[in-house]
């Protein structure tokens, strides 16, 4: 049975979806999962999982100090500068993990610069869900995702919106201590996509 890692993933949407399709897939973080079956989650630090095989390896490293919404903190607050080198050094280790299909998610942010462009941008919306979120891959012996559902915005003078905006663009999840766990979530169609098209690889 092919064994799988989704790494830095507590929701289990991707796990789920490839265990529905008979594979061996464990999510991996250091909090507690949600979505049920705890059984295939691994609460720990994912770094000594990075030296076994694995047959794909989906990663989801946190982009807090990666993403260029939060970049224009380092010049006001130099400890955030540690921060954001000690984020692209985890990123690293997943680029060098021990595994012959890579595929690295991330928002736009300073990845490009510090390692390199990423292979493919996508969007919820190409994907069969209501919602604009634009997502970087960085893949290993992987193809892009083909998009399966285009969803149609809505227009607000003009300009498009999808339902997780406001007409002004702004993501609609007001703050809270579990907005960046609710954001950080893969969107079911992607997640839908990535079991069927890379998963027939295996």
């Amino acid at each position: 049975m092919k064994k799988i890692l989704i790494a830095c993933e507590e929701s289990k949407t991707i796990t789920k979806k490839f265990r529905a399709k008979g594979f061996e897939a464990y999510s991996c973080d250091i909090v507690d999962c949600s979505g049920g079956h705890p059984e295939w989650h691994l609460k720990q630090d994912v770094t000594p999982l990075l030296r076994e095989k694995w047959d794909l390896i989906i990663a989801h490293p946190p982009c807090t100090y990666l993403s260029s919404s939060g970049l224009h903190w380092n010049k006001k607050k130099p400890e955030r500068k540690i921060k954001t080198k000690e984020a692209i050094e985890f990123f690293m280790l997943f680029v060098n993990a021990n595994s012959d299909k890579i595929a690295i998610e991330n928002p736009i942010g300073c990845i490009s610069t510090y390692y390199r462009k990423p292979d493919q941008i996508i969007q919820p919306y190409d994907f069969g869900d209501d919602a604009s979120k634009r997502t970087c891959l960085w893949l290993k012996n992987l193809p892009k995702l083909k998009p399966t559902k285009y969803i149609e915005p809505r227009l607000v003078n003009g300009k498009k919106r999808w339902d997780n905006q406001t007409d002004s663009g702004q993501n609609k999840l007001p703050p809270s201590k579990d907005r960046a766990r609710l954001r950080s979530q893969t969107y079911n169609g992607i997640a839908e996509a990535i079991v069927n098209q890379w998963g027939v690889l295996l």
